[in-house]
């Protein structure tokens, strides 16, 4: 343990040297303690979500939370990379005890979607179109198509394709209506947010699957909200 923490000290006093040498004209420069307890609370949050207990991670939860709403995010790609691993714990990375799944926690992934659409940027972004493509559970799909409206990144039509797909693939006979609902909002704040810029046939797929959703077996607000969104996409046409 001793050396581990020495390790840190000396990588992360080189940095400090090294941001010293070549940031200058900053307001005021990180002493050496400063980076050195600031790696130190990114371990220990880390490690927290790295446990197996569930209640641990919903508590790393928590405090992201509070410095996303208190805007205390110094490095948003650290803190990223421990919602990305809790947004996929239990299906890119899955752990078996006699055949058992035990790190199985939709509504950790849940709240790890929709702090990664809180974060905001093009890694959050990447996350959550891995989780709406990857997950099962379709109350994590539904908070990461949401998310990803909040972000509103769209470059090559990546993310309006993994929503249709993800439409594409449910049961017609019993489809989600929260996960439809979601989309149908996350569509319209991206369209919104490209100020009607999609590539290629983007809007003819939209259009179909929204007439698709507003003809469909859901109930009666998401085929209402379908058709509204609908006719956001006819106001960039």
């Amino acid at each position: 343990m001793k050396g581990k923490a020495i390790l840190a000290f000396v990588v992360v006093g080189s940095l400090a040297v090294g941001s010293m040498l070549g940031a200058q004209g900053t307001e005021r420069e990180l002493t050496v303690e400063e980076l050195y307890l600031r790696d130190i609370e990114f371990q220990i949050l880390s490690e927290k979500a790295f446990s197996d207990s569930r209640e641990i991670k919903l508590n790393v939860l928590d405090e992201i939370e509070t410095m996303i709403e208190e805007g205390d995010i110094d490095d948003p790609d650290k803190v990223e990379f421990v919602l990305e691993y809790l947004g996929m714990e239990g299906t890119a990375r899955r752990v078996r005890e006699s055949a058992r799944l035990i790190n199985y926690y939709p509504e950790v992934r849940r709240r790890a979607a929709n702090l990664l659409g809180r974060l905001g940027g093009e890694r959050a972004k990447d996350a959550l179109v891995s989780i709406l493509l990857i997950d099962d559970e379709p109350m994590v799909k539904a908070e990461a198509a949401y998310a990803l409206g909040i972000i509103g990144m769209n470059d090559g039509n990546e993310v309006v394709r993994a929503l249709l797909y993800t439409l594409e693939n449910e049961d017609p006979l019993m489809p989600d209506n929260n996960l439809a609902y979601a989309v149908c909002l996350a569509v319209e704040k991206i369209v919104e947010a490209n100020n009607g810029d999609l590539e290629g046939s983007a809007y003819a797929d939209l259009a179909r699957t929204l007439v698709r959703i507003a003809q469909g077996n859901y109930i009666k607000t998401v085929r209402r909200k379908a058709l509204q969104t609908l006719e956001v996409l006819k106001e960039y046409q």
